[in-house]
């Protein structure tokens, strides 16, 4: 016994909308998380009720929530230069993941955008230089010292 839908006729399948839950899903994920940044402006030195970062406040190192608010913050600000400095790996990944989710609200659209030609290689490279990074900008002596946030409370 096959089941028939209410809105066409077919096989019971779901809209096509309903495909966009998870790329809307996602976009109210990053918009919250935009809006919190704006609203608790991190490179600030005035405590909040948030506090400062929490993952220095966690493990007493600077991970990624602490260079990465700031990034978003100055990068939404229009300060390329100090948002490379809070967190150069996440802002060279702003582009590829918006296209990413581009994509795929495409995908569920049906519609295809080309995948981009990212070779095995460089995600590798990008991912260990991710790595480098969160433990060199940790590190006490030069020239790391000049990855190390001192604006982290």
């Amino acid at each position: 016994m096959s089941s028939v839908s209410s809105y066409g006729g077919g096989p019971s399948a779901p809209p096509r909308w309903w495909g966009l839950a998870g790329p809307f899903g996602a976009a109210a994920l990053f918009a919250a998380a935009v809006a919190w940044v704006l609203t608790h402006n991190p490179t600030d030195a005035i405590p909040d009720i948030s506090g400062g970062c929490l993952w220095t406040a966690m493990t007493g190192t600077q991970g990624p929530t602490c260079g990465g608010t700031r990034m978003m913050w100055h990068l939404l600000h229009g300060n390329l230069p100090e948002a490379a400095r809070h967190h150069l790996p996440a802002l060279i990944a702003v582009p590829v993941v918006g296209y990413a989710w581009a994509r795929w609200t495409a995908s569920t659209m049906g519609r295809w955008l080309p995948a981009l030609p990212l070779p095995r290689w460089l995600l590798i490279a990008y991912a260990a230089s991710w790595a480098v990074f969160a433990i060199a900008r940790n590190l006490p002596w030069p020239p790391f010292t000049g990855l190390h946030l001192t604006d982290i409370q």
